[in-house]
């Protein structure tokens, strides 16, 4: 079993930042993938970002180049950091474990808000 806590969200206006955290524990690996999603209301769960052991990185085209994903796998910690924030940004965005290629454990999820 794994478990991922998620830290970080928040209300955020249009145009900031907020970094968000999610730490790993139980029976993991550092050679497993880690990633963020997000779910917005009345819509399914999308793709944010994952990122490889090794740090190759995988981006949604909506969050290219305002949004970067990093680990620090000495402290099982995976980030995403997000500039540029946007409206559309609003979601409740869950932290991903990947075993075999897919993201199996989930973390409890945090709340962002982006608005004037």
């Amino acid at each position: 079993q794994v478990q991922l806590v998620e830290s970080g969200g928040g209300l955020v206006q249009p145009g900031g930042s907020l970094r968000l955290s999610c730490t790993a524990s139980g029976s993991i690996f550092s050679i497993n993938a880690m990633g963020w999603y997000r779910q917005a209301p009345g819509k399914e769960r999308e793709l944010v970002a994952t990122i490889t052991s090794g740090g190759t990185t995988n981006y949604a085209d909506s969050v290219k180049g305002r949004f970067t994903i990093s680990r620090d796998n000495t402290k099982n910690t995976v980030y995403l950091q997000m500039n540029s924030l946007k409206p559309e940004d609003t979601a409740l965005y869950y932290c991903s474990y990947t075993v075999f290629g897919a993201p199996v454990y989930w973390g409890q999820g945090t709340q962002v808000t982006v608005s004037s």
